[in-house]
């Protein structure tokens, strides 16, 4: 039984440990949440809504639809509906960072550019006379523009430009910052999990160790009665 009692001891040393490593870890992250917060409060990014909590987009909540559309929908992204609150309309949350990120995305997508051209230009064929154009973007990402045609190489540096480019990567990183904030709060609750039960097995093991034990000493304290037939029992 002193094993067992010796291992109860161990399991409940190691239940604490884990404890007491997720408690650090839990304060680390209360730290970075922390930072996240001041960092957004900074930047001073907010979601717009309605009375009706609804979210808008240049006042309509048809514009904020497609956004999640796009959000949900093209780039499949779960989002959280629990992270978008109208009473904290702060970007702080990944649901919120990834849906401005849709933002940014759904207005550079569709907008129009006008390109100028100052003299005429050949293309495949075709010639382009001097003048405006007033060019669509018409749902296309970078990669998807002939950088080489007349029109839509100058299009493709108005629409996803060096600052379009660099908030959305800004807000990506504010997505997987939350994000990794959220799985280290879940790996510090399973190691608190974990512990709480090392403790209470420990505990338990310890617990029947000294119980069995002491049985086994109360039973052998008992004095043997010899019976008529030769055999023996405990007395009462």
């Amino acid at each position: 039984m002193t094993r067992f009692n010796q291992l109860g001891k161990l399991m409940v040393v190691m239940g604490i440990l884990f404890v007491l490593g997720a408690g650090f870890a839990f304060y680390k992250i209360q730290e970075g949440y922390d930072s996240l917060q001041a960092f957004s409060a900074a930047q001073n990014v907010v979601l717009k809504y309605n009375e009706q909590g609804q979210l808008l987009d240049r006042g309509k909540p048809e514009e904020a639809q497609k956004i999640m559309r796009l959000l949900t929908e093209d780039w499949g992204y779960p989002v959280v509906e629990s992270e978008l609150d109208p009473n904290d309309p702060l970007v702080n949350t990944a649901s919120e960072y990834m849906y401005q990120k849709a933002v940014i995305g759904n207005h550079v997508l569709h907008g129009n550019h006008e390109v100028v051209l100052t003299e005429d230009q050949e293309y495949k064929g075709k010639v382009y006379p001097a003048g405006s154009y007033e060019v669509p973007v018409n749902g296309r990402y970078w990669t998807s523009f002939d950088r080489m045609h007349p029109l839509d190489g100058k299009v493709r540096e108005m629409a996803w430009s060096g600052v379009a480019h660099g908030l959305i990567a800004e807000l990506g990183v504010g997505t997987v910052t939350a994000s990794t904030l959220q799985l280290g709060l879940a790996v510090a609750a399973l190691m608190a999990g974990l512990g709480g039960s090392l403790i209470l097995l420990g505990a338990g093991l310890q617990w029947a160790s000294c119980s069995v034990e002491f049985a086994l000493k109360a039973r052998a304290s008992k004095p043997r009665v010899f019976k008529a037939d030769g055999s023996s029992a405990l007395a009462v």
